[in-house]
């Protein structure tokens, strides 16, 4: 069975030999192990990343920027083939695997503008003959922790622009599914980037803490649920680096009387189910205002999901994989009993889905509740499966409240022709991501990612703008050349313009 290694300075390396296994889940077998990393490791990382700062960071941006227009042109070369190793180690279908880089591909290209978003500011003659400008600069040694449901995206999200800001990156990606992500960096190496300047390290908690306590570290960017967010968060900001951990979601569809039923209804059933739920901009929630609208919306959604095309991810033409671990299963199956259990209405159940062939896999069928309430372990926690719950209002005032008063705050979406209630909605709800009659309002590159509340810990969001404030610290310079005959007198009163 061949072995997931490291890339540490430009090399595949195994160094630990400590292994965990990964799983294709469509068949519910290994298919390889990942070497886990020690310290050790993780310090080789962060001294071949020390080595190759100096030179990267006064590298000019302009050919920064000419390895990711290359790394670009390789990421599209090879999309059937990251795509297939995707699929094979998460489960999800090929057409997401092939939309989840596409998304990472945006995001190398917004990186490409590095010459433009690393302009400074300058102002001439901000006082008599002096001088101000301000100056980008990169932060040194930085960090990213991934999560297994986007292993080509959202490292994607990091560390292209990280680079292109001048940084050295070390990668800690999941376990669960390394491979694409270790391959995507080779191709990044291949398009020309100095050794050491990225780093790819497998690994478990052991790695994280070390980069968490590593001093050399400067910044740490995660993604992943909220009690791991808040522990790097904590833990990292401690030790004073910067951080930006993203955490878990609860994200609610509001569907008002005058909505288009039918567009609505197709809409959730890609945004519940795509990925088999394993988003965490995943639709779990649907707020229907009024019994009418829930009404419908349970006839019309019923028999779409009871047509699920569920099968292996690798396998063409289907909506839904399987979860990425039997684990994975077994504890959103767990959420369906202990919804049935506490009362909510099960109008569709996933439990007990086999499919022909792949009788092992990790399966589980979409499921619907009606009916549910607020006090329910469906509603209040992060289910990360295809699991639906549709909770009834009587306005959408009460829709609002509802919202704002979750624990989380990632994203949410209204579906309505009414331009006054979609204006209140954006205006008044406490989320950081927000749709109008779009049910997954994942921003575009040039914007930037984040929630509110306990789905971000940290003040700058994911890639964009965001990105490049938080890879990199402002400092301005204010220089003044005296005229060669002029004599001052010294000044005690604090210097102004005045």
């Amino acid at each position: 069975m061949s072995t997931v290694a490291h890339l540490i300075n430009g090399e595949i390396t195994l160094r630990s030999g400590r292994t965990a296994q990964v799983f294709n889940p469509s068949i519910g077998e290994p298919v390889r192990q990942v070497e886990l990393a020690d310290r050790a490791t993780i310090q080789a990382a962060i001294d071949s990343a020390k080595a190759a700062f100096p030179a990267w960071r006064n590298t000019p941006p302009a050919k920064r920027a000419q390895v990711m227009f290359r790394f670009k042109v390789l990421l599209e070369a090879n999309k059937d083939k990251i795509a297939a190793m995707i699929s094979e180690e998460h489960g999800k279908t090929l057409e997401d695997a092939v939309g989840e880089l596409q998304r990472g591909i945006e995001n190398v290209e917004y990186a490409c503008g590095a010459p433009e978003l690393l302009k400074g500011e300058f102002n001439r003659n901000a006082g008599p003959n002096i001088d101000s400008w301000s100056d980008h600069q990169p932060l040194g040694v930085v960090a990213g922790i991934t999560p297994f449901n986007f292993p080509a995206m959202v490292p994607l999200w990091m560390y292209p622009l990280a680079i292109v800001c001048g940084n050295c990156f070390i990668l800690k990606p999941s376990e669960r599914d390394p491979s694409s992500t270790l391959f995507i960096a080779q191709l990044l190496c291949e398009a020309g980037l100095p050794n050491g300047v990225l780093s790819v390290i497998n690994g478990d908690k052991e790695a994280v803490d070390a980069l968490i306590e590593a001093p050399e570290v400067k910044a740490i960017s995660f993604v992943g649920s909220t009690p791991i967010a808040e522990y790097i968060y904590t833990e990292a900001n401690r030790r004073g680096k910067r951080v930006q951990a993203l955490g878990g979601a609860k994200n609610h569809a509001v569907v008002l009387p005058d909505a288009d039923i039918d567009n609505t209804v197709n809409a959730l059933m890609g945004a519940a189910y795509g990925s088999c739920g394993e988003r965490c901009m995943a639709i779990s929630v649907v707020v229907a205002v009024g019994d009418q609208v829930a009404d419908t919306l349970v006839a019309k959604l019923t028999p779409k999901i009871q047509a699920l095309k569920i099968g292996a991810g690798t396998s063409c033409g289907l909506d839904m994989g399987p979860l990425v671990t039997g684990a994975a299963r077994d504890k959103v199956k767990g959420y369906v009993d202990a919804g049935v259990a506490q009362g909510a209405t099960l109008v569709v159940d996933g439990r007990g889905l086999v499919v022909p062939g792949n009788e092992a896999g990790f399966f589980l069928g979409g499921s619907l509740f009606d009916h549910v309430t607020t006090e329910m372990s469906i509603y209040q926690e992060e289910i990360f499966g295809p699991v639906l719950c549709i909770v009834r209002v009587g306005s959408l005032e009460e829709a609002m409240q509802l919202i704002n008063d979750h624990e989380y705050g990632n994203g949410t979406c209204i579906f309505t022709r009414d331009g006054e209630a979609a204006r209140l909605f954006c205006d008044e709800i406490e989320v950081g991501m927000v749709g109008v009659n779009v049910p997954l309002p994942v921003p575009v590159a040039y914007h930037s990612f984040g929630g509110w509340k306990r789905s971000l810990f940290g003040d700058l969001h994911a890639y964009g703008p965001d990105g490049v404030r938080f890879y990199t610290k402002r400092k301005t310079i204010t220089q003044r050349w005296p005229q060669r005959a002029s004599h001052e007198a010294a000044q005690f009163a604090f210097p102004s313009n005045g």
